[in-house]
């Protein structure tokens, strides 16, 4: 349970600087451990200090000046961060000017929920994705038949509501969130680190890993379902840190001021009100509402949380923390969460019940129509009267979705690009979002190319930066196992529920761009290596030195690695050559 800093770097107190024993135990239990008890207040200043005060301390800066300063630099390195981010990601983001990849299922469908409030089906109109590119704003009227809840699409239709509906309109949203995703990891690997320098490497990584990138600038819905994943995350980090701070506020302090264990305030010491579970289940819910593998994530976060509060309670003295928390903590976890959850879900298909309801390709859309015919065909029961308008519309919702199940987990279309999961980790398979061949003189080829360019818009991780992280989760592993590092368990239980459930399906049409959900935590998890490569404060100098060499020359590689696969990222046009020599595998073309 504890955080043992030393393995990521950070430079730790002086024998002289070490906090007395009531604030090493404090530190055990989160960021930030105000109490409300007074003669324990007085003795908590400063309290257990912002990532980067004793660096601003060292400088000569008094203790107040010291964290203003440390909460000041918690901010501007993520936001300077995201800045880069944002401009990469925005910038020329209407190339290419084209419906790439199934952009041609959201970014119309988001066009149908724009004017209609329901997603329409675009078969009859000739030519439309042609006709869009050249000013075409039209939608037919007819319901579509769809595959996924329509959270991400209402995203997307943001964009398309702002800007029209053109690569740019339809592409925004994505780049807005792929943007905020970046500060947001900053911000959670800080709190996940106590290191202002290793969140923000993370969210850089994050910035230059190039599935990421590119699902940032296409009209995807596994973009969207990345950040509300990401942003669950933090929330229940967030949550983390607040309960611990109020558990070890519980604690009765010793006769010298310390911070006793305590088994009955470990064991029945209630948490009060814990609004950031609150906003992890509507995050989750809108995962859910995005994709249906977002509610892997709801179970696997719920899962997290009680294992948080048990250990919690374990550090504060408990007798039985399993049990304390199974009965004081789970059922208001589960009650913050999965109904929260559920009803976002719900409610994302309110256009959907004011378009009347249920669709199925032989009866249309209908409310309670649809079921006076199942009950006349197939002898099922529909009620009338006021339960009728509540109950059919969600038994029809309900049927839908059945049919919707059924059709994503037996697609089995060959694709060209399609993959197992066993090949993602090692990205051997990326997916050509867009690819031409124009002539000398056209679409950026250089005037005096002898051979024809190519442009492509290739959907692949940044290698270097996935490979590492090949071997960053075997360090989690080892961290979480053998060391109980609670922060290297969190990491994998994200990247675990992102991936793992994928096996399950490997007879299914799969791509490798549904990985994108757990990059960020990809990321987390080369920066707690990283961390681990500098060294810690008991590091001999000599040690140190070839740490930050070691770590700055992967930095460096990765970050060119990026650079060097950029035109492949961004659909410029390149001498055919160039592009060959950026094919380093076969499986890539």
């Amino acid at each position: 349970m504890t955080s043992d800093t030393a393995t990521h770097g950070r430079q730790g107190p002086t024998a002289d600087e070490q906090p007395p024993p009531w604030q090493r135990r404090l530190r055990r239990f989160g960021y930030v451990a105000p109490t409300a008890q007074p003669d324990v207040r007085e003795r908590l200043v400063p309290p257990f200090p912002e990532p980067g005060t004793r660096l601003w301390a060292a400088a000569g800066a008094g203790p107040r000046a010291a964290d203003r300063l440390a909460r000041s630099m918690g901010w501007a390195g993520p936001l300077l961060v995201a800045l880069v981010a944002g401009v990469i990601r925005f910038w020329n983001l209407g190339s290419p000017k084209a419906v790439i990849f199934d952009e041609t299922y959201y970014a119309k469908d988001a066009w149908g929920l724009l004017k209609y409030g329901y997603e329409v089906d675009w078969n009859g109109v000739k030519d439309v994705n042609d006709r869009i590119i050249e000013g075409y704003h039209g939608a037919p009227d007819t319901p579509g038949y769809v595959v996924h809840p329509p959270v991400g699409k209402w995203v997307i239709a943001i964009g398309e509501w702002m800007f029209g509906l053109d690569p740019f309109g339809w592409r925004f949203m994505t780049a807005v969130l792929g943007t905020l995703s970046v500060l947001m990891l900053c911000r959670i690997g800080r709190r996940l680190f106590r290191s202002t320098f290793l969140g923000c490497l993370a969210g850089a990584l994050l910035a230059v890993d190039g599935l990421h990138f590119v699902m940032s600038r296409t009209a995807l819905l596994d973009s969207v379902l990345m950040f509300f994943v990401l942003a669950a995350f933090g929330c229940v980090l967030v949550d983390r840190d607040k309960a611990r701070a109020r558990l070890a506020a519980a604690l009765p302090p010793g006769p010298d001021g310390d911070v006793l264990p305590d088994a009955g305030t470990g064991d029945r010491a209630r948490l009060g009100w814990r609004p950031w579970r609150i906003a992890a289940g509507v995050f989750l819910g809108l995962a859910f509402a995005t994709k249906w593998n977002g509610a892997v994530y709801l179970a696997a976060f719920g899962l997290m949380l009680v294992v948080w509060d048990a250990g919690a309670r374990r550090t504060a003295g408990a007798r039985h923390p399993w049990r304390s928390a199974l009965r004081r903590d789970a059922p208001w976890a589960f009650l913050s969460t999965v109904p929260v959850a559920v009803g976002v879900y719900v409610a994302s298909w309110t256009g959907w019940f004011a378009g009347s309801g249920s669709y199925s390709r032989t009866e249309g859309w209908r409310h309670s129509g649809f079921y006076r015919h199942y009950a006349e065909t197939e002898g099922g029961h529909s009620p009338d009267g006021f339960l009728a308008g509540i109950l059919n519309p969600l038994r029809s919702l309900w049927h839908y979705e059945q049919q919707v199940w059924q059709f994503n987990t037996t697609l089995s279309s060959p694709h060209t690009y399609q993959s197992n999961p066993w090949s993602w980790l090692v990205q051997s398979r990326p997916v050509s979002y867009f690819y031409e061949s124009p002539k000398a003189g056209q679409d950026g080829c250089p005037i005096d190319e002898a051979d024809k360019c190519a442009r492509e818009v290739l959907a692949l991780g940044t290698p270097l930066l996935w490979w590492t992280a090949c071997c960053a989760l075997v360090y989690l592993l080892y961290r979480w196992a053998l060391r109980r590092d609670w922060r290297a368990g969190a990491v994998l239980c994200a990247v675990a529920a992102g991936y793992l459930p994928w096996f399950m399906w490997q007879e299914r049409t799969i791509f490798v761009f549904y990985a994108v959900v757990f990059v960020p935590f990809l990321c987390l998890a080369v920066a707690m290596l990283i961390g681990a490569i500098l060294g810690g404060p008991r590091a001999s100098e000599r040690r140190r030195v070839v740490g930050v060499v070691g770590a700055g020359v992967l930095v460096l590689f990765i970050v060119w690695n990026f650079i060097y696969f950029f035109p492949l990222y961004t659909g410029q046009a390149i001498p055919m050559d160039a592009w060959r020599n950026r094919m380093w595998f076969d499986t890539w073309i």
